[in-house]
């Protein structure tokens, strides 16, 4: 069985006798009994043959990437250390509020300083404010806000070094000083309304009403009988706008979109269109009414656009408070005694504008009028505000209501 084992382990792996040295396979018995093992001397000595060229490559790479990773950081900590690394003008200096807080009124006045942070001297400093309405040198300090818009405002110190200029900025907001004032209503007269009109915007002009409704596909600019409800003129929109506030101005009717960016302008007596313009910052078209000088345009935002009537183009903006918040979705609106009264969307309110500051100077409360009119699925919120020049008087509808509000607005 030997011979046998040892003539079968040469003829089938004749790898034993060259690796053992033994001519007469004796020292082939272990290895017959396992023929595998034949392979794996060979094997791993490749193996660790290849392992010894391999890892040294790997090393190397691995040495390589962390070279250049400690490179990268030392070379980081030297600029820092250094000062080479670029700064800010803001790691300079700082302006500082005397008091410090961030809410002002417009009975208060801001003192400024200028405080460095590191060992850099300030030769001179000049002052400015950025306001909605521009930008404006401060002369003098402390700062009168008296007549400032409400909102926010951004103070721009100029600090004159041996390094150059820096400009550092900080931010301030100012409130009105006191709280609105709470107006109800009293119902004098109702006039029917078409229940299907989406009321967007409402207007007086020679004794008629003028209407913009809106909806994609049932947009429209009308003119109405009020006091029969009878619709005297109606021209349909394109099936693409949605149209929202109007305004007579002179002999034109301007009308916006909602999110078409674009401004519809037609003559007061033909109803033609004769011009058409596109929104500039402003973000949407909601609401619009005049002062007989200037436009004021509504963009679904806290913000109210001031528009030159002649070239469309927004000249500043307003942004509206009450002393505690912003007042967002501001929508239909309308010039009354020289403020603007506008119409918070989704809200029983209308706000009573100053259209220089923003300030909120009277609220009126409207619960309980769409409770007035026939409630049906498609009834939607309050929406329509016209004056025809009566003192304290109010016309009021909504989004497809069948009435018409003649309303007399009450102190509370």
């Amino acid at each position: 069985m030997a011979s046998t084992l040892h003539h079968t382990a040469t003829t089938v792996y004749p790898c034993c006798v060259p690796t053992l040295g033994d001519s007469t396979g004796a020292g082939c018995v272990g290895l017959a009994a396992a023929k595998i093992h034949c392979f794996l001397g060979p094997y791993k000595i490749f193996q660790h043959q290849l392992l010894m060229v391999i890892l040294p490559l790997k090393l190397q790479l691995l040495m390589t990437r962390i070279s250049l990773l400690l490179g990268l950081v030392f070379s980081s900590f030297f600029l820092v250390q250094c000062g080479s690394s670029p700064k800010t003008d803001g790691a300079y200096f700082s302006i500082e509020f005397l008091p410090k807080k961030t809410t002002y009124t417009p009975s208060e006045d801001l003192q400024l300083e200028v405080s460095a942070k590191l060992e850099l001297e300030a030769d001179s400093i000049q002052w400015q404010i950025q306001s909605p309405n521009g930008s404006k040198n401060i002369s003098s300090l402390p700062l009168s806000l008296e007549n400032l818009p409400m909102g926010t405002h951004k103070i721009k110190a100029r600090v004159f070094t041996s390094q150059g200029i820096k400009n550092v900025f900080q931010e301030f907001k100012l409130l009105p000083a006191h709280k609105p004032e709470l107006f109800g209503y009293t119902i004098l007269e109702r006039y029917p309304h078409d229940i299907k009109a989406y009321t967007q915007g409402l207007e007086f002009s020679d004794g008629y009403l003028y209407e913009s409704t809106g909806q994609y596909g049932q947009s429209s600019l009308r003119q109405l009988e009020y006091k029969q409800g009878k619709v005297l003129r109606n021209e349909p929109l394109d099936n693409a706008f949605f149209a929202e506030g109007l305004t007579v101005f002179q002999d034109k009717i301007i009308q916006l979109t909602w999110r078409e960016n674009t401004g519809l302008v037609y003559d007061k007596i033909s109803f033609q269109r004769i011009d058409q313009f596109q929104y500039d910052k402003s973000r949407q078209g909601w609401g619009l009414c005049n002062d007989g000088d200037y436009l004021y345009k509504s963009d679904g935002t806290h913000k109210i656009w001031r528009l030159d009537p002649q070239t469309y183009k927004e000249l500043d903006y307003i942004e509206v408070y009450t002393n505690k918040l912003k007042i967002d979705q501001i929508n239909e609106l309308e010039w009354v005694d020289g403020r603007i009264y506008a119409n918070i969307y989704q809200k029983n309110a209308i706000a009573i504008v100053h259209p220089k500051t923003g300030a909120v100077e009277g609220v009126i409360n409207l619960k309980g009028l769409q409770q007035q009119v026939t409630q049906h699925s498609g009834l939607d919120v309050l929406n329509g505000i016209a004056s025809d020049g009566q003192q304290g008087i109010l016309y009021l509808t909504g989004k497809n209501w069948d009435q018409i509000f003649k309303v007399q607005i009450t102190p509370k």
